[in-house]
């Protein structure tokens, strides 16, 4: 009986190793040029696994648009001087980063320009 156990658990501890590395994933985002999104804060939510900011843009024809604009883990952006007060409902801020490959108003950021001027990186200084 100890000799099937032993395998069993190596088994096991192998697909529990492997389940973290498959929840783990990337953004489906076009790298081949940043989108900058210019708008005003409806909503940020400082929560893993990415926080995210919904931003009201207005587009070229004057109509207002949803932008979802995210960073990475909060522990990156927090190392990148992020915190859960740096942007706040009624903030204009300005987002550049990689837009979704389909299309659709979301963005992964690379760096964020405050109200007041001052730039934060998401992915390093």
């Amino acid at each position: 009986m100890k000799r099937l156990l032993a395998p069993v658990f190596v088994i096991l501890a192998l697909v529990s190793a492997a389940v973290p590395l498959s929840a783990h994933h990337s953004w489906p985002v076009d790298m081949s040029r940043l989108v900058t999104v210019k708008g005003t804060v409806v909503e940020f939510t400082w929560e893993n696994p990415h926080p995210m900011s919904t931003l009201e843009v207005r587009a070229d024809d004057g109509k207002a648009e949803k932008w979802s604009v995210g960073g990475p883990a909060i522990n990156r952006m927090e190392a990148n001087g992020w915190s859960k007060t740096t942007v706040r409902p009624g903030d204009v801020i300005t987002g550049i980063g990689y837009q979704y490959s389909n299309g659709q108003k979301i963005v992964r950021l690379e760096r964020v320009v405050l109200a007041n001027g001052r730039e934060l990186r998401v992915y390093g200084r």
